[in-house]
């Protein structure tokens, strides 16, 4: 509705995890770092935290972006609320098996086993995904997920194994042992500063094909303040600033207009 009044070729502050609008701050490129020593050394296991809202299913995004076209084969589950026969289904499903899957768990992890048999093999590496891991309640689910970090040959791991989620999900890996033994590398995320968060706007605008400042100095640190530094608000407050200043016939977005979005969100 607004874009061409604030002259975007895009809506910058859309809450959907595209790569493009990444903002590479010192933890973000960290993180992606890590993530990615530990696939591209296979290492095992990394697990990233960090409260919602903060970017970490945006940085699973970035990192398959990066992976793709070349060797690595990607298993990815956005939903892991599943028992430990269905998270394997799912990893079936999502390493190219398609119409009827096994329905015995001894089938289902004789065709796992030959599809990393097989990649490797090909010279190709699989890569298992779990996001929003922290919704796993039963302990049998992750224990699934480490054996298949069994998988080795010339005492190197077949499959690298990412868990992200929430902070409570390091407490849960924490409790089992035999995982968290398996974790090479940990990386979180956390809430922006003021000063990132101010970057990170305009690095959203830039993206979205605007030169020119589209809110006052004011109104970052009114931003900044109603949002704590959490991406996914700081989106929400923009937008509904951006869409505010459209219908009011604004030229910038002032801290006043700020305040009554913020004011608008649950």
């Amino acid at each position: 509705m607004y874009k061409k009044y604030w002259e975007f070729s895009d809506k910058p502050f859309q809450n959907t995890p595209d790569p493009k609008y990444l903002y590479r701050s010192e933890q973000h490129e960290e993180a992606l770092a890590r993530m990615l020593y530990v696939v591209r050394e296979h290492m095992g296991c990394v697990v990233l935290s960090g409260v919602f809202g903060c970017g970490k299913t945006l940085l699973l995004n970035t990192l398959e972006e990066e992976l793709a076209g070349t060797r690595y084969r990607v298993a990815r589950l956005n939903n892991p609320q599943l028992d430990s026969s269905g998270i394997l289904q799912s990893l079936l499903y999502r390493l190219g098996v398609k119409g009827r899957l096994p329905s015995s768990k001894a089938g289902v992890l004789n065709r796992l086993d030959r599809i990393i048999e097989d990649n490797f093999r090909d010279g190709r590496e699989t890569i298992v995904m779990v996001d929003e891991a922290h919704v796993i309640e039963e302990l049998e689910v992750f224990e699934e997920l480490r054996m298949m970090l069994n998988w080795q040959k010339n005492d190197r791991p077949l499959v690298t194994l990412i868990l992200c989620g929430q902070p409570e999900l390091y407490d849960k890996v924490s409790n089992i042992k035999q995982l968290a033994q398996r974790v090479s590398i940990k990386a979180s995320l956390a809430p922006f500063a003021k000063e990132d968060t101010k970057r990170y706007i305009n690095h959203r605008l830039k993206v979205a094909g605007r030169e020119l400042p589209a809110f006052s100095e004011q109104a970052y640190n009114e931003i900044f303040a109603a949002s704590g530094g959490i991406p996914r608000r700081i989106n929400s407050i923009c937008d509904l600033s951006l869409l505010s200043g459209y219908m009011k016939g604004r030229r910038y977005v002032g801290e006043e207009l700020v305040r009554d979005a913020a004011g608008d969100l649950i």
